[in-house]
């Protein structure tokens, strides 16, 4: 990665009153790509996620994947002048992303109709769980809750044999898509913004994304069919277990060639496309007996030769030691003060400008006194009047 490059959105600068995961993670990504992010905190605590798991030396790492890069402001938002000092901010702002429930950014008088009067080219972004309008926007919305009303918890309950009860989760796939299409909005809106002149308002609505998400499953759902599709399962290794997924015609040729299995091509079963999609257990339990003599790695070995799609089921730990993610420069290596931990970049690659983590993992309100310098030319007198009257930190 050449150090002469710069970064995409070097020069835009972004007011980030996000919290928790979804806004963070979208403002994270816009860090990467080299836009100045101002995370506006609370001066008690700021973002719970800084008190989360895991810790060490009282710093959380949780709490510096997602801000990595970022400058924090601590500030009383319900005083009126710190609200005056917010808009004056805004006005000097490129992009602003929140996460409140509906209705909050409103009360502290800094919607996005109120600011489009301060700064017309603002890019606003709005992400919540249902959405700013329709029955449920003021809903309160974490993860869990949308994968629940989305659908995606019993649509995967449908795939998994044998189980009466939605699967226990643990991954918040609806914050880091809501986030993921925060961020390409926002990017859109900066393009549009440079054919107008003008910003726009974007709401992004988490459920919305967990749906959309179901591609297959809401087709099936106006058009049922008659035999469920081919499900992808753990097939049992020596040693564990690989993902092997023969979809095409060609990779179930290559499967039965590296198996030694060529008579399989004329077994009634697996003659055609669709005779392999009837009998799909079948196929998986004539691959289990293969992969069952060998050990998981030999197994991927010998498939992967022959050009059959499959991987080794692996942990986290074995996955940051990966050799193609070090190849790809996949991660970097942060330091809180607690010592060196890597956190992901961006999973693409620019040829002509940089995306990945920046080294700034700021304390709470440790950037408030220069944001104010910097950018409002706020003298070391009136930052400090700020400061004995309890509006920030």
């Amino acid at each position: 990665m050449a150090e002469t490059m710069v970064g995409a959105l070097d020069g835009i600068r972004v007011l980030d009153f996000t919290a928790v995961m979804a806004g963070p993670y979208a403002t994270r990504m816009l860090a990467d790509l080299g836009a100045e992010v101002v995370k506006v905190e609370t001066m008690t605590g700021g973002d719970q996620v800084r008190a989360r798991p895991p810790l060490r030396d009282g710093k959380s790492r949780y709490f510096a994947q997602l801000n990595a890069g970022k400058r924090s402001l601590a500030c009383d938002l319900k005083s009126p002048k710190m609200q005056d000092t917010i808009r004056a901010l805004v006005a000097k702002c490129d992009v602003l992303v929140e996460n409140f429930r509906p209705g909050v950014m409103a009360r502290l008088g800094l919607d996005h109709e109120t600011l489009l009067k301060v700064n017309p080219r603002l890019v606003y972004c709005s992400i919540s769980g249902y959405g700013q309008k329709g029955p449920k926007a003021h809903s309160p919305a974490y993860a869990p809750v949308i994968h629940a009303s989305s659908g995606f918890d019993l649509t995967n309950l449908e795939y998994q044999d044998g189980s009466e009860t939605p699967a226990t989760g643990g991954i918040f796939i609806a914050d880091v898509l809501g986030g993921t299409h925060a961020f390409g909005a926002i990017q859109t809106a900066l393009f549009q913004r440079e054919r107008t002149g003008l910003g726009q308002f974007i709401d992004v609505s988490m459920l919305e994304a967990m749906v959309g998400m179901l591609v297959y499953e809401m087709q099936v759902a106006q058009q049922p069919l008659d035999e469920r599709r081919p499900l992808y399962k753990p097939l049992r290794t020596r040693d564990g277990f690989i993902m092997v997924a023969p979809t095409s015609p060609g990779n179930f040729l290559s499967l039965i060639k590296a198996m030694g299995r060529d008579t399989l091509a004329q077994d009634p079963r697996f003659v055609t496309n669709a005779d392999r999609n009837r009998n799909w257990d079948d196929l998986l339990a004539e691959t289990e007996a293969w992969t069952i003599q060998h050990r998981s790695q030999e197994a991927e070995a010998i498939l992967s030769a022959k050009g059959v799609p499959c991987a080794v089921y692996r942990t986290v730990e074995e996955v940051m030691e990966d050799d193609q993610l070090a190849a790809r420069n996949a991660f970097t290596t942060l330091d809180d003060g607690a010592g060196p931990f890597k956190v992901t970049n961006p999973p693409f690659q620019m040829s002509a400008s940089t995306a990945h983590a920046r080294a700034h993992l700021a304390a709470l309100g440790e950037d408030g006194a220069n944001v104010m310098r910097e950018i409002l030319d706020m003298r070391d007198e009136e930052i400090e009047n700020y400061r004995n009257e309890g509006l920030m930190l």
